[in-house]
C-alpha cells in the first residue's frame, strides 16, 4: 500500500488509517485516493476488522484536492467510490475521523463521510471550494445541507467561510470535542468500544440509520423488519442472550 495513507492493526479490531501527506497539508491526491479506497476494501473485508479510524496529522486532518495536481489534470476521483476513495463508497463497517487542525473542502468531505466525527478544540471545518472557482462536489453539499440548519450550511457554502470546533459541537455535528491532540486517542477509544459489540448487530443499525435518512418511516419499518428478523435468528444473537444468563462477556462470531 502507498505511504501517502499509513495503515495499522490496533487492538480489538480496529483499524487505524492516517493520511500521510503533511508535508503538503494532506491535499488529496490520485495515490491518495487509491491508498483511502484500499484501505476501506481492507476494512470491509477482514473479518478480523470490525471499525476503521482515519486521521490526519497533529496540526492539519487534510487541507483537500491537491490543487497542484489537480492544475496539471489529475482527479482523485474514482469509478465507484467517489472523492478520495470515500465520498461514495458503500461501507459496512462504521468508520470514525479524528480531526485536528484544519479539515477544509475534500478534507472536511472525507470526515462527512465517516459514521462518527472526533476533533481537538483546535480544528477548523469548511468548504471554500467556491473561493477557487470548484464546488464542494465531494459530499459535502449533500451531507452539510441534512446535518446543520439550513442557514448555516448556505452560509458555508456560499461565503466559503470556516466553522470553529466549538460551534461544529455544538450544533451536533461532532460527536466528542475534546482537547487538542486528543483526538485520535477518543477516537480509538470510541471504536473499541464500538468493536465489542455484535458485528452483525452494529453492521445493520448501521444500515437502518444510514437509509433512514432518506426513506419515509413507514418504509423504514418494513425494511427494518427484515432485518430484525435476520439479526434475531443469528449465532450472535443467541450468544449475547446467553451470555447475559451467565452473566459473562459474549464471544461473537459474526454468524
Amino acid at each position: 500500500m502507498s505511504n501517502v495513507v499509513e495503515v495499522e492493526v490496533l487492538l480489538e479490531g480496529v483499524l487505524s488509517i492516517r493520511l500521510n501527506r503533511a508535508e503538503a497539508r494532506n491535499a488529496v491526491n490520485l495515490e491518495m485516493a487509491m491508498a483511502i479506497d484500499a484501505a476501506l476494501r481492507q476494512l470491509d473485508e477482514d473479518p478480523a476488522l470490525r471499525v476503521g479510524v482515519i486521521t490526519g496529522a497533529d496540526s492539519v486532518f487534510s487541507a483537500g484536492m491537491d490543487l497542484k495536481a489537480f492544475a496539471r489534470g489529475e482527479t482523485p476521483v474514482l469509478d465507484g467510490t467517489g472523492f478520495a476513495g470515500i465520498a461514495r463508497a458503500k461501507r459496512r463497517k462504521p468508520l470514525l475521523a479524528a480531526v485536528e487542525g484544519y479539515a477544509l473542502a475534500g478534507g472536511f468531505e472525507i470526515a462527512l463521510a465517516c459514521d462518527l466525527i472526533v476533533a481537538g478544540q483546535g480544528a477548523t471545518f469548511g468548504i471554500p471550494e467556491v473561493k477557487r472557482g470548484l464546488i464542494a462536489a465531494g459530499g459535502g453539499l449533500i451531507r452539510l445541507s441534512r446535518r446543520l440548519p439550513y442557514h448555516i450550511a448556505m452560509e458555508m457554502a456560499l461565503t466559503g467561510g470556516l466553522l470553529s470546533a466549538d460551534r461544529a459541537y455544538a450544533m451536533g455535528l461532532l460527536n466528542r470535542l475534546v482537547p487538542t491532540g486528543e483526538a485520535r486517542r477518543t477516537a480509538v477509544e470510541l471504536a473499541q468500544q464500538i468493536a465489542r459489540n455484535a458485528p452483525l448487530a452494529v453492521a445493520a443499525s448501521k444500515q437502518m440509520i444510514e437509509q433512514a435518512q432518506h426513506t419515509p418511516e413507514e418504509e423504514m419499518f418494513v425494511l427494518q423488519d427484515a432485518v430484525a428478523a435476520q439479526i434475531m435468528a443469528s449465532a450472535d444473537a443467541h450468544e449475547g442472550a446467553v451470555a447475559f444468563s451467565e452473566k459473562r462477556e459474549p464471544v461473537w462470531s459474526g454468524q
